[in-house]
């Protein structure tokens, strides 16, 4: 494998690679959350909101210790327009001394985890879940190297099996009344056989080298990026740090759910099409209008799906609930909401990282997150004197600033305008925004029914209208859409495109 990616092969066929990256990308990644979600779904009606709360508690020292797991020395790899085979023996080194001094570290702040939290479970469960950070290394580099050549579809079945054997642990230990150990040993299962299966894929059998001579410039370019995973951690975690000492276990299961489920689209199916956007994006670096053009385009297609999906949660955030999680949760369906009218901004403030990084400008990206390690967290702490409810219009108002950081930041080295960026957002928003009051209305005028025909009737609805109202207001964009899916004939090349297409 390492004499496949000393150097980026000159390839004329660069934009059906892209696409057909997209495809195993997230096309897998579809498949691979389903059979999570089912999962989850399951294991849902089975644990209590207090088991979520709590697990939700050992997550932010999880997440917050993750940052110097050495992703970014995956990313320079990729980004690196050439990569020696003792670049790769260094990274492995490099990954192996930091994910073990996690592990270890992770075991030393169990205890005052507990103390803080005033949870002494939470302690035995931070000591388990080390683990996950040893089989990081054999994760991590083998990935990377197929990212750099674009060859998403060996990763794509991986992440398939994972899912599997993750959703088969989960069901198992949530039958057999593991409780919150359940949502410990499920991550632990697809980390691992992820693991395992990557490094039979690529035949990553390698020794590491721990002299570091002559990789400053990797490691300096992950130092950038793992500065800017802290901030990101920060403003990330900083919600449940905050409220973990004024709500109850209860309380913050229910906050923490509504946020996994309002956040799904953005967290679990944006970065999997940004991954393979950081790769071509840095295939287009040379040419700006290009990778303008691109990002744009980008912007434009996803959020088309995303305005719609999370104004459709907003308005019906009680049927969803009950539906998907059972009459135990329909408390949280007010967080749902609220949490919703975020995720639109939310996900446009995401696809900004991709573009910097592959310009080789992590340094912008780091100061986005900087500022948003700052503002979240202040956020919080006013919001949650307004308990729970305070706590998730924190994300309504907090990210529409952030993101106008971000793009302040950004669109000089990007090349794009902020008039280019609200025409790429307005035709998925202005028909989302119609159609959000479109079942609204349904909502309203439909009698009692059972919750499942109810969702069903107004998805219905809601997916008519949406459809209608882009052929009306967006019809161009909707043939794009269409012709993208079905491509009966190829779209129309943006402005000095090198024959390419980046998503």
């Amino acid at each position: 494998m390492l004499k496949d990616i000393t150097s980026l092969d000159d390839d004329s066929n660069f934009g059906n690679r892209v696409r057909s990256a997209v495809f195993w990308r997230s096309g897998t990644q579809i498949l691979a959350q389903i059979i999570a979600w089912g999962s989850t779904l399951a294991v849902v009606r089975v644990l209590d909101p207090g088991d979520y709360g709590i697990f939700a508690m050992t997550q932010v020292v999880l997440v917050f210790l993750s940052f110097l797991n050495g992703y970014g020395l995956a990313s320079s790899i990729i980004q690196a327009e050439k990569v020696e085979p003792i670049r790769i023996r260094q990274a492995f080194g490099m990954l192996l001394l930091l994910n073990g001094g996690i592990a270890i570290l992770q075991l030393l702040l169990a205890t005052f985890a507990a103390e803080y939290y005033r949870q002494p479970v939470i302690a035995d469960l931070l000591r388990v879940q080390a683990l996950i950070f040893l089989a990081t290394p054999f994760m991590v580099l083998p990935e990377a190297l197929m990212t750099r050549e674009l060859d998403f579809k060996k990763p794509a079945i991986i992440n398939l099996i994972s899912a599997v054997v993750g959703a088969t642990t989960a069901l198992y230990c949530a039958y057999n009344d593991y409780g919150v150990w359940t949502l410990v040993y499920a991550p632990l299962a697809i980390f691992w056989s992820r693991a395992i299966c990557l490094v039979i894929a690529v035949k990553f059998y390698i020794l590491p080298t721990f002299n570091f001579k002559g990789a400053g410039a990797m490691f300096g370019f992950g130092a950038t990026l793992l500065a800017s995973h802290l901030f990101w951690t920060i403003q990330s975690q900083s919600d449940i740090f905050i409220a973990g000492r004024h709500l109850d276990p209860h309380d913050l299961g229910l906050y923490a759910e509504a946020l996994f489920l309002t956040t799904i689209f953005a967290a679990k199916f944006v970065p999997p099409l940004n991954e393979v956007a950081f790769p071509a994006y840095s295939r287009l670096q040379s040419n700006p209008r290009a990778l303008a053009w691109s990002f744009l385009k980008a912007i434009r297609l996803i959020m088309l799906i995303s305005c719609p999906l999370y104004l459709g949660m907003a308005v019906t955030a009680y049927p969803l609930v009950e539906a998907l999680f059972g009459p135990k949760w329909t408390e949280m369906s007010p967080f749902v909401a609220i949490l919703a009218l975020a995720m639109p901004v939310m996900t446009l403030q995401i696809l900004f990282t991709p573009a910097n990084n592959a310009l080789g400008r992590p340094q912008v990206t780091a100061r986005t997150n900087m500022f948003g390690a700052i503002l979240m967290p202040v956020t919080f702490l006013i919001a949650i004197q307004y308990g729970v409810y305070g706590l998730a219009w924190g994300w309504v108002i907090a990210f529409p600033i952030l993101t106008i950081f971000t793009f302040s930041q950004s669109h000089r080295h990007i090349g794009i305008t902020a008039l280019e960026i609200g025409q790429a957002v307005w035709p998925g928003l202005s028909a989302a925004i119609v159609m959000a009051a479109i079942v609204y209305l349904a909502d309203q005028m439909l009698p009692e029914m059972i919750v499942y025909l109810r969702l069903a009737l107004l998805v219905a609805t809601g997916g008519l209208a949406y459809i209608g109202l882009l052929y009306v207001l967006a019809k161009p964009t909707l043939m794009e859409v269409i012709q993208l899916i079905v491509r009966r004939k190829p779209p129309e090349p943006g402005p000095a495109i090198l024959g390419s297409e980046t998503l």
